[in-house]
């Protein structure tokens, strides 16, 4: 639901990966930002209507995005669509973050843009030196890579986490990424990502930089 800029992309990626998609949007005029190539449905109406769903293929559907500009169209779509229709796969854009964090405790997954953007901003003006590949969507916990000191190399995982004080999310080893475990050697070349919250990221970024404590 919702084919503006974000929607009209959403389209689009999910075409190439060769998915159906169906397309609501209450201006009949939005649909133009899908061009000519577009191979779906695309359905005039209210997103959280019945009839408008139904005619999109709701009860046929394997994921549902809600993606409009308003907050409470949104949620309400999603609700339905999840509730209703007992479609699986449901998530919410959000701008107002208070409600994000309430829709996930309801089991709605939701991205709260306004945030999510605003963290991005602040990290990129304060330069901390680590890289975020994801984060959650009430914006608390995410994973970043991080720079290991060259004395690490040869030591247990289990060694480097206790003094990161976080656990290691993934290790990308020769382009591949791997699942660690304690009994896991750091090599030459690794690619370490942690899994940190808001309170421990600066922390482990900074003691993952530094050598091993005692360490000559």
């Amino acid at each position: 639901m919702g084919c503006g800029r974000v929607g009209s992309m959403l389209v689009r990626s999910l075409e190439k990966l060769e998915h159906s998609v169906a397309v609501i949007d209450r201006d009949p005029t939005a649909f133009r930002r899908l061009g000519p190539e577009f191979k779906g449905t695309a359905v005039t109406g209210i997103g959280f209507d019945r009839d408008t769903l139904v005619e999109a293929g709701i009860e046929r559907a394997d994921a549902f995005a809600a993606v409009s500009s308003g907050d409470n169209s949104n949620i309400i779509s999603a609700r339905v669509a999840r509730e209703t229709f007992g479609v699986h796969h449901v998530v919410a854009r959000i701008y107002d973050p208070r409600r994000a964090e309430v829709y996930e405790r309801l089991g709605i997954p939701t991205v709260a843009t306004v945030r999510w953007t605003a963290d991005r901003m602040l990290r990129a003006l304060l330069a901390e030196g680590t890289e975020e590949i994801w984060r959650d969507p009430t914006s608390n916990v995410a994973i970043i890579e991080v720079t290991v000191h060259e004395r690490w190399i040869g030591r247990s995982l289990d060694e480097f986490e206790r003094a990161v004080g976080v656990r290691t999310a993934v290790i990308v080893r020769f382009g591949i990424g791997t699942l660690p475990t304690r009994s896991t050697v750091i090599q030459d070349g690794d690619r370490v990502y942690l899994l940190v919250d808001k309170e421990t990221a600066k922390t482990a970024a900074r003691v993952a930089a530094e050598p091993p404590h005692g360490s000559t």
